[in-house]
């Protein structure tokens, strides 16, 4: 985060005209007491509209599965932050306490003393960091069982298709909208295939683990690997519509811009929200993309650091989306 930097207002620069010789000096104005009475007062209507709006978020699985993939990765992201903060005092103390193990004759005893040890300061914050990725693990494992229903809304997902997919039979349209549907439709049906495919491998994976299916632990490892694969080519498949919607977007003609009698200021806003949704979902599946490389391999591909930067990408903008949606 870059520092933020203070604009001196030319209001605020001194006149330059000379103080007369006879007048006295003004005197400087009183420092105002810092208002901790209304600053008190507010508390409690503050906490309650906070509280009142995270409600609002909650009350949809969506809203409950964003709030989570907030927190998880950014407490992941935090316990690496703290970790890799206290690292050099770790270091420094090992270093010692080895200095010292090797100046001792053969047989001697070694005492460990508080100024070879980690502080207790350092020790305090790889406490909270060990709390951190705890809380971390837990909440991935809450949103891992409440994907367990989600093949029910991937039913509902292709039969939406169906459904359109006989629309279109039936009905007369251009042939270059025609093929936009086609396009869409077939990128649609692959990533409900690799959808399919994650939840059903991932499914069976954590319910083997938590002893309900019996599959052993190389057959869970295995399909936890090939359904972060799945999951890679559904990131794929969305990152090229989101392409393909782009560039059929700018195709549009000045009529289909203003259709439905819509005014230039309606158009300049429908087009500023549009973007700013597309660019947003551009931005997560960029972060998720490599983070689906990493767990489809047995040893990875990036540090516990990096994994927890990348998803807290779409963790943050989830949850600031959904934030302005609930908004009253």
């Amino acid at each position: 985060m870059s520092a933020t930097e203070v604009a001196v207002s030319t209001s605020d620069l001194p006149s330059g005209d000379p103080v007369p010789s006879s007048s006295a000096p003004t005197p400087a104005p009183k420092a105002k007491p810092f208002p901790l009475g209304a600053l008190l007062a507010a508390a409690p209507s503050n906490a309650d509209a906070f509280l009142a709006h995270l409600q609002r978020c909650l009350q949809t699985p969506s809203g409950v599965d964003t709030a989570l993939l907030f927190l998880c990765y950014t407490s992941r992201l935090s316990a690496s932050a703290l970790e890799a903060a206290t690292r050099p005092a770790v270091a420094r103390s090992a270093g010692s306490l080895l200095a010292l193990a090797a100046a001792l004759p053969p047989n001697a005893a070694l005492v460990f003393s508080a100024k070879i040890l980690p502080s207790s300061g350092a020790a305090l914050v790889l406490t909270l960091a060990k709390r951190l990725r705890a809380l971390s693990a837990l909440l991935s494992d809450a949103r891992t069982f409440l994907r367990l229903w989600g093949l029910l809304n991937m039913y509902f997902w292709a039969r939406r298709l169906v459904v359109k997919w006989r629309e279109s039979g039936s009905g007369e349209k251009s042939s270059a909208a025609s093929k936009d549907d086609r396009v869409e439709t077939a990128i649609s049906w692959v990533q409900l295939a690799t959808c399919v495919v994650f939840q059903s491998l991932e499914n069976v994976a954590y319910l083997s683990s938590k002893n309900v299916l019996g599959w052993s632990p190389a057959a869970q490892r295995k399909a936890g690997l090939w359904s972060a694969r799945f999951w890679a080519a559904f990131v794929g498949a969305e990152l090229g519509r989101l392409a393909y919607e782009s560039r059929k977007r700018g195709r549009r003609s000045r009529a289909e811009k203003f259709a439905g009698g819509k005014t230039a200021a309606e158009v300049q806003r429908d087009e500023a929200e549009w973007a700013g949704a597309w660019r947003g979902s551009v931005v997560r599946n960029l972060a998720w993309a490599p983070l689906t490389l990493h767990w489809s391999t047995e040893t990875g591909l990036l540090s516990e650091m990096a994994v927890g930067a990348l998803a807290s990408v779409p963790g943050v903008i989830q949850m600031r989306d959904l934030w302005r949606r609930t908004a009253e």
